[in-house]
């Protein structure tokens, strides 16, 4: 079996490869001055770039020069490297940050549990408690509804309904009254226990 002769292509190869360090020696010079005159993210971004362009290169020369380049530590470089390309990421589309917001009927819980001998707080604690289950409902009936007319295209020449739009707030109503007849039934109980205690 005859070994071709690959004397004539590596000549060629090692030509390119000066002629590539000759194009590539005005750049890698002058990367201080460009990066300077770079926003910070994008001075981030040329430098990691110019890394990992280097690594890559010594990377493929030690697979070509038949070693084992994934046991070498330029394949760590490398995964190092592409680890800043995903913080680099992350920075430019940072994740959406959950919303912190305050569970008002928690509060009140803890406000009425520190303050249960105090019944003109309590009452009104109660109250609030019935006003935000009220908005609650309210505001799970409009995510529901949007939901439903995103799920469900209406038909051409098709109205908008406000009835339905009424009635969680009829509801809300509802529950803040029984929740104010609840409240007025106990203040006319322990005026009651007051006068019968009193006499």
């Amino acid at each position: 079996m005859d070994v071709p002769d690959i004397l004539p292509q590596l000549e060629r190869l090692d030509g390119e490869i000066d002629d590539l360090e000759e194009v590539l020696e005005p750049f890698l010079a002058s990367i201080p001055d460009v990066s300077n005159k770079l926003p910070l993210l994008d001075k981030a971004k040329l430098y990691v770039l110019v890394t990992y362009a280097l690594e890559s290169i010594i990377f493929s020369s030690l697979r070509l020069n038949g070693v084992n380049a994934k046991e070498h530590p330029v394949f760590q470089e490398l995964t190092r490297v592409r680890q800043y390309f995903e913080k680099i990421k992350n920075i430019e589309n940072p994740p959406p940050k959950p919303d912190q917001s305050l569970n008002k009927e928690a509060a009140i819980r803890f406000i009425r549990s520190d303050l249960a001998d105090n019944k003109e707080v309590n009452t009104k604690l109660t109250e609030m408690i019935a006003k935000e289950r009220a908005k609650a409902a309210i505001k799970a009936a409009k995510l529901g509804e949007k939901r439903k007319a995103e799920a469900e295209p209406e038909p051409e020449g098709a109205e908008d309904d406000d009835e339905g739009s009424n009635e969680p707030e009829d509801a809300a109503e509802v529950q803040s009254e029984q929740t104010h007849k609840k409240s007025r039934k106990q203040k006319k109980k322990r005026k009651g226990k007051k006068d019968k205690s009193s006499s």
